[in-house]
């Protein structure tokens, strides 16, 4: 599930780093640069808001009023530049779930974003990135794989097509596909490079199920 997410930040370059950083989660990030904006998203009800208090048009601790007054279970973390104390005490008597004070480091906001979600939503969160083929798992974005606990190094190659199978299982691929989805369309070459990279995947993964369909390609086989 990519979840929702509505970023509230009149600084621009601020605005977009901080989206950056999140959609990188592979979260779904709306941003807005002003309060009004904002407020006329306020029935779309993401799944959860990061909201600076300090807007040129409308006060943030109105904007946190009215986000809780549509639906008080929807989670907010605020963020703000001015006295520290002060915020982090109002903006928790009003119904934000945490607090973020003015400078952060991107990373911070994204792992406490992270942990409201997987506090708010229990079981039901779930990151996009991870792919689980028993008894494999793989992390996409940070390129890796381990099973028990225990990385297992592959080339990069071997990475991308572990990738297109798993998250497409029992889909079946032509050999084709699958050189322009690891080599690129400018490949130009023996399509038997594939056989050759599917061999090294069994032998490294003897648990990756790769089924031959013969004169046609592979697929994963559904665990």
């Amino acid at each position: 599930m990519s979840y929702k997410i509505y970023l509230v930040e009149d600084e621009e370059n601020l605005n977009e780093l901080l989206s950056s950083y999140l959609s990188k989660e592979g979260w779904h990030i709306q941003p807005f640069l002003s309060g009004e904006k904002a407020m006329q998203a306020i029935p779309e009800r993401p799944d959860l808001w990061i909201l600076d208090i300090m807007l040129p048009d409308i006060d943030g601790y109105r904007l946190l009023q009215y986000i809780k007054a549509d639906d008080p279970s929807i989670p907010v973390i605020y963020i703000s530049a001015r006295d520290a104390e002060l915020d982090r005490v109002l903006g928790l008597e009003m119904g934000s779930d945490d607090y973020l004070p003015k400078p952060f480091l991107p990373r911070e906001l994204v792992i406490r974003t992270r942990k409201l979600l997987e506090r708010v939503y229990g079981e039901h969160y779930v990151d996009i990135n991870v792919i689980k083929v028993q008894p494999y798992l793989i992390d996409e974005r940070r390129r890796k794989l381990t099973q028990d606990g225990q990385e297992i190094d592959l080339t990069s190659k071997e990475f991308d097509l572990m990738v297109m199978l798993a998250r497409n299982q029992g889909q079946a691929f032509s050999r084709e596909q699958v050189l322009d989805h690891v080599w690129g369309q400018d490949y130009v070459g023996s399509d038997r490079v594939v056989d050759d990279l599917v061999r090294r995947l069994r032998k490294k993964l003897p648990e990756f199920r790769v089924e031959t369909i013969y004169g046609y390609g592979y697929r994963l086989v559904k665990s």
